[in-house]
């Protein structure tokens, strides 16, 4: 009887250590996902950044000694940076497509690209206001600031506000001032 008293005691004790251990275990997985930071950067991943020059190498793996896969050819075309690696960050662009760019080559300045061919720009978040411009689907234009289902834009001199649902490069719950 004793020797079975101990051995229940002893898994008593194994099951004490054992679940609160794979409960922080989830918890500390479930915190990674929603606070997930870029190891070189601290910060967030993924996010929005735009292309710096003119042109950029789009390399297989993060080196000088990857392949070049294509070159990015658009100056202030907004990108999303998905990884982080010494130098260079895994970016892709609004049509899922990307590779390893050097950072010197991103900046951010944060910029979007229209998605929705003939928008309008409204001169105040509510469809029902006057049009500043009307933008083609594939115009580049700045970010001044988003709310939450608007972001003002400027671009070729026009200013306004487009709905998030028009355009790609702000996250659908990001705010920015």
């Amino acid at each position: 009887m004793r020797s079975f008293l101990r051995s229940l005691t002893v898994v008593i004790a194994l099951i004490g250590g054992v679940l609160p251990a794979i409960a922080e275990e989830n918890e500390t997985a479930e915190d990674q996902t929603e606070l997930r930071t870029g190891p070189v950067t601290g910060l967030p991943l993924p996010r929005f950044v735009s292309l710096k020059a003119n042109e950029a190498n789009v390399r297989r793996g993060p080196s000088t000694s990857h392949r070049i896969d294509w070159v990015f050819a658009r100056r202030d075309m907004p990108l999303q940076v998905t990884a982080e690696y010494e130098n260079w960050r895994r970016v892709v662009d609004r049509d899922g497509l990307g590779g390893w760019v050097h950072y010197i080559m991103l900046s951010g300045v944060r910029t979007v690209i229209i998605d929705t061919d003939m928008q309008p720009l409204y001169a105040r978040q509510d469809e029902s206001s006057p049009q500043e411009a009307i933008l083609e689907a594939g115009v580049v234009a700045r970010v001044e600031e988003c709310t939450l289902n608007w972001c003002q834009l400027s671009t070729a001199g026009y200013k306004g506000w487009a709905p998030k649902s028009a355009i790609w490069g702000v996250g659908a719950d990001e705010v920015l001032d």
